[in-house]
């Protein structure tokens, strides 16, 4: 048999999906990062999320 065709598997697959509603202003400066970074938004939204790290409490 032939390899199997199609797009090669990710080494960090993304397979949780968040859904969020953004208010006007918040839906605006995640645009605006995006276009001066050059990225889309889900790398936009990631990249907010990392910067939460240090916020976090460990007891």
């Amino acid at each position: 048999m032939s390899p199997r065709t199609g797009r090669p598997k990710s080494e960090n697959p993304k397979s949780n999906p968040i859904h969020v509603r953004l208010d006007n202003e918040t839906k605006e400066i995640l645009e605006d990062y995006c276009n001066q970074e050059k990225i889309v938004k889900t790398e936009g939204i990631r990249r907010g999320i990392h910067r939460l790290r240090p916020d976090i409490k460990k007891d």
